[in-house]
């Protein structure tokens, strides 16, 4: 068996992450079966119980591995044992450089050249890279860049930071994100969870939204903190409630998000008319079936929106990463997204009926889009088999 090493945000807290991982294994099993994959992860148990299915070998990043999270033995040895390594999702960026628990890129960069001297290329595979602001995060993603052959991407805007930053880099091809390709349960599994959680019994309606746990460092200083976030939140969902008559589901897709997300409920003056669905019962896929039944979704995680986009479900990206505009773009619904700035209950609400009340074209426009970037971020595994049979 061949062996690959992916580094990702893989400690089953993310329900994106999650995807990632999932999805990238689901793509590969449709054309190798000669591939071993070494995950490294906060939680063994949790790759064995996820993705036990395919050939994986999860390495612990605890202490009692000699890890300090991703700075370790175990990291260095997952990198240099190996035949080559893929670099997934958005790890590479050099905010907190110093700090191993927040930071990848200071690790990696530091391990990248023994994977250089070893003939170890580093795929970066349908990632996302930055933001990287000092000139620390320029040097060390030099390092990673040069002992790559291929960058693959699932963003324009992570080629114009190669590019603007005048980094010596391999050649760039712009895919999508894996988590695209995500497939939904069966009907009868989607119906359990609808009737467990009392999910869509309103006739006219769900609509959808999404906060995170990060709004204070994203928000622009003195411009919108967490309790006035929380009044928007909850206040652009009373605001359609009593518009549209419909009903809301919050959609908590990282763990560490329900907390802000029931202070956004605890401000609403209609909670019955509101349900709460997370990761830290359902599993990506169940998310992604739940919010193909919604009328339209409006998120902070950029993943809630790319799993709205894979069934069809227009969103609209309330800005808390440049990511997340950068991903409506390419599925033709770059119009639709909000910034802080402008975030206010009006401004929202407003946006989020106009986009209620186009969402069968919208939907229908962005389908064949979509459906081109699924299969661009499967061909990826094609360009890395190349790469992997060539050594």
């Amino acid at each position: 068996m061949k062996k690959i090493t992916v580094l990702g945000n893989n400690s089953g807290r993310n329900a994106g992450d999650n995807a990632i991982l999932g999805n990238l294994l689901d793509d590969f099993a449709l054309k190798r079966s000669d591939i071993e994959f070494k995950i490294p992860t906060l939680s063994t148990s949790f790759v064995k119980k996820s993705f036990g299915h395919h050939p994986v070998k999860p390495i612990g990043l605890m202490p009692w591995n000699l890890a300090l999270k991703n700075f370790g033995w175990p990291l260095y040895r997952a990198m240099t044992d190996t035949e080559l390594v893929l670099i997934t999702d958005n790890i590479l960026f050099d905010r907190k450089f110093h700090n191993p628990l927040f930071n990848n890129l200071k690790s990696i960069s530091l391990f990248a050249p023994f994977c250089r001297k070893k003939d170890i290329p580093i795929v970066f595979y349908n990632s996302s890279i930055g933001p990287i602001d000092h000139e620390v995060g320029r040097v060390a993603l030099q390092k990673v860049l040069d002992a790559s052959p291929l960058v693959i991407t699932r963003d324009i805007q992570t080629k114009n930071l190669i590019e603007e930053n005048n980094l010596t880099h391999p050649e760039i091809v712009i895919h999508a994100d894996c988590a695209l390709n995500t497939q939904v349960p069966s009907q009868k599994r989607l119906d359990e969870i609808i009737a467990k959680e009392s999910l869509f019994t309103n006739s006219k309606g769900t609509i959808g939204l999404n906060v995170n746990a990060y709004i204070d460092n994203w928000s622009e200083t003195g411009t919108l903190n967490r309790e006035k976030f929380c009044t928007v939140i909850a206040g652009t969902a009373d605001d359609l409630i009593e518009k549209l008559d419909v009903d809301i589901m919050f959609t908590v897709s990282q763990i560490m998000d329900m907390k802000i997300t029931l202070e956004c409920l605890r401000q609403s003056r209609y909670q019955s008319r509101i349900k709460v669905i997370g990761n830290c019962d359902y599993t990506y896929q169940e998310l992604t079936g739940l919010l193909g039944k919604v009328d339209v979704h409006a998120g902070l995680r950029t993943h809630t929106l790319i799993f709205c986009s894979a069934v069809g479900t227009p969103p609209i990206s309330i800005n808390a990463y440049p990511k997340s505009a950068g991903f409506l773009k390419t599925v033709g619904m770059g119009d639709w997204t909000i910034d802080f700035e402008d975030l206010s209950i009006e401004n929202l609400s407003a946006l989020m009926t106009k986009c209620w009340e186009n969402r069968h074209g919208l939907a229908e426009k962005m389908r064949p889009i979509v459906e081109l970037e699924k299969k661009k971020s499967r061909d990826s595994v094609e360009l890395v088999g190349q790469i992997l049979d060539a050594l």
